[in-house]
């Protein structure tokens, strides 16, 4: 055994007491934080008079956290094991198994793609997209800081970067470079004073376009074998419209770059955002954090946090917003505490006096096109195409069009998640082909044809399907109405029967909804 190998040791024993102390200090601070959360939620809810739901029951809890962390509704034997599990703690158990999953950092990325850009049919800015998701996600399973994430997306230059597909999608127009990057990252609406000074906020026209000035150098450069990249010129000005008046960087609320460091307008302008002390880019992340977990933020609409538009909870606001900044910008962590709190585990319940920025109980919220996709997916509703190789070129090789195409059209106009714009008849009729005819077919459906199993009684088979649909037992109404129906089919007719019943609870309100 060598020496060094022997110093290594000494040093890594040596330090492993601190390591421990540090993660126990960690974790006593989350704990403090989450039980703030809910101190400060039950204070405003005693001032309003308002008593909370109560607590949601296992199966609603855990369909709400797979679907909020993880995209999709959870496997039967997952269902199953965690209604049977009595122990104390399971709820943090799930949290965490959730959060360390691939499928977290895959439903973020999707999350985060579907706030950054625009829907598209389009085929080449579906790559463009995809390769933007494939970075978030690379992103996301680093559980790489925020800060760095926002730095590496404003300053992004290469191919290899995902974020220099969003530039190319906007064609790198330094109006709309600076109206979505203040949106996205800053929760700001600046592009209200882009024509004239804003007729309700304090942005200037002034302030719009000094913004705006940060972007006025960039340029696109078709790189390798028409690989994209985007680079930043020594020289390029904005000026407001309809004037000769050039306007130099100015970030938002006051305040000129300085050239002591050197650095392009886009380096400064990221310093500036990743400040600990910029008033902006933490307090975004927080109220996305929230609103992804709740349905709503603390601040609403999500994405404008304007100086005017005061948080449901200022306090909880600026303590979470600190608490952020001070763990390193880890958002895993700040889903984590928000998720353990008992607010998030409370029933969706309605109760007497609820008003949605209460958060007395838990907002209804509609699933995402990914989400419903993937859910009907496990419940074996579509058999999902294997993608050939051979076929369409670059990322959408690994990419379903069938899912490409469902995606592209069930996205809606606004991203607030407890607006209802598209339900079941719309989601069924997009799958009403001969790919989802097929797949519904008990002979190539592989949970329709387990259900066919001789050892399951029709009450097993209907104990199956409200678990794999719900994540729940059936009710007393279910387990007699499904099975009479079952009851009532011939031998011959009771594949189609079962068929049938899984599209009844697939076209269901709570199979639809996250609750």
């Amino acid at each position: 055994m060598s020496r060094t190998y022997l110093i290594c040791l000494a040093l890594l024993l040596c330090n492993l007491p601190i390591a421990t102390a540090i993660a126990e200090e960690a974790g006593d601070r989350a704990a403090q934080m989450t039980a703030r959360i809910d101190q400060l939620l039950l204070e405003r809810l005693a001032s309003a008079g308002v008593e909370p739901a109560p607590a949601a029951d296992d199966g609603e809890f855990l369909r709400r956290a797979y679907l909020d962390l993880n995209g999709t509704i959870p496997p039967v034997a997952i269902a199953r094991d965690y209604l049977a599990d009595s122990s104390p703690d399971k709820r943090r158990k799930l949290i965490d198994r959730l959060l360390a999953s691939p499928a977290f950092a895959s439903h973020l990325a999707s999350t985060w793609r579907e706030v950054i850009l625009k829907p598209t049919e389009d085929f080449q800015q579906l790559q463009n997209q995809f390769a933007l998701q494939a970075w978030l996600r690379d992103q996301f399973a680093d559980n790489a800081r925020y800060d760095r994430i926002v730095e590496q997306f404003i300053t992004a230059s290469s191919e290899r970067d995902g974020p220099v597909y969003f530039y190319d999608s906007l064609d790198l127009k330094p109006e709309q470079l600076a109206a979505e990057t203040s949106r996205i990252f800053l929760g700001l609406h600046i592009q209200c004073a882009e024509c004239h000074d804003h007729p309700f906020d304090s942005w200037k026209q002034r302030d719009f376009w000094g913004y705006a000035a940060f972007f006025a150098r960039v340029e696109k450069q078709d790189g390798n074998m028409g690989r994209l990249s985007v680079v930043d010129r020594e020289s390029g000005e904005v000026k407001i419209p309809e004037s000769d008046e050039t306007v130099a960087p100015l970030y938002p609320g006051g305040g000129e770059p300085s050239n002591r460091f050197g650095g392009t307008r886009r380096q400064k302008l990221a310093v500036w955002m990743v400040a600990r002390d910029n008033p902006y880019t933490a307090r975004r992340a927080v109220n996305w954090a929230w609103a992804h977990l709740f349905g709503r933020g603390l601040v609403e609409p999500v994405d404008d946090l304007s100086p005017i538009n005061a948080p449901s909870h200022p306090e909880l606001m600026d303590e979470l917003t600190q608490y952020f900044i001070e763990s390193g910008f880890d958002l895993r962590e700040l889903l984590r505490t928000i998720a353990l709190t008992d607010a998030y585990a409370r029933s969706s319940q309605s109760v007497e006096g609820q008003r949605p920025e209460l958060f007395a109980g838990m907002a209804i919220k509609s699933l995402s096109p990914e989400q419903l996709y993937d859910s009907i997916l496990r419940l074996g509703l579509i058999k999902e195409e294997v993608a050939d190789p051979n076929g369409q070129p670059g990322l959408l090789a690994n990419q379903s069009q069938q899912r490409l195409q469902f995606v592209a059209r069930m996205r809606t106009v606004s991203l607030d998640r407890t607006d209802f714009e598209t339900g079941a008849p719309q989601a069924l009729a997009l799958m009403n082909g001969p790919p989802v005819a097929l797949a519904t077919a008990p002979e190539t459906s592989g949970f329709l044809k387990s259900l066919e199993a001789p050892f399951f009684s029709d009450e097993q088979r209907v104990e199956l399907i409200a678990l794999a649909a719900y994540s729940r037992k059936p009710t007393d109404d279910e387990r007699q109405r499904f099975g009479e129906y079952l009851a009532a089919a011939s031998p011959n007719e009771k594949k189609q029967a079962l068929g049938d019943l899984l599209w009844a609870v697939a076209a269901s309100a709570e199979f639809m909804l996250n609750h």
